[in-house]
């Protein structure tokens, strides 16, 4: 991984970031959602100071790691969910490993105590990817919601940060 960086995600990587997320939904096994959002939206819907992509040598975007509150309650301000995506061309390759690896350290930094995440159960790269970056399964929602016409399963998952108690 020596010719990946991650850095702050940039309003200039908004085009790749978008296919990148598209090409995920494409797959069926990345989310509810089929079409991915608008600049705006997407914009819109995250913390702007936990979003990050890695990029090669030349710049180019492989992937792509972002939070979102999951509640506008106190309570819950050390509570994010997160998405991971990455270019179909370099899955398996350890960026999304990278992507988790410094959104952890940043949250834990911030203060954040729980990362959560929702993932299908087809899903078993992302699953395993999780499973290795400390995360754990907390249960699955049966039959929540329906894509395509199939109900489908969401194995939820979180990593509580061992240095925030």
């Amino acid at each position: 991984m020596d010719d990946v960086a991650v850095r702050p995600m940039r309003r200039d990587d908004a085009e790749a970031i978008l296919a990148i997320y598209q090409a995920g939904l494409d797959s069926g096994d990345a989310s509810f959602e089929t079409t991915a959002p608008t600049w705006t939206e997407f914009d819109a819907g995250r913390l702007p100071e936990h979003r990050y992509v890695a990029v090669d040598d030349s710049g180019t975007v492989l992937g792509w790691v972002a939070v979102s509150a999951v509640s506008t309650r106190r309570v819950y301000a050390g509570v994010v969910e997160h998405s991971v995506y990455v270019d179909p061309a370099r899955q398996g390759r350890g960026v999304a490993r990278l992507l988790l690896t410094t959104l952890i350290a940043a949250t834990e930094t911030a203060g954040i105590w729980t990362i959560q995440s929702g993932v299908f159960p087809e899903n078993v790269a992302s699953l395993a990817l999780h499973t290795r970056m400390g995360f754990r399964v907390v249960g699955t929602r049966e039959r929540v919601g329906r894509q395509h016409g199939r109900w489908r399963d969401v194995v939820l998952l979180e990593r509580r940060s061992p240095a925030i108690i």
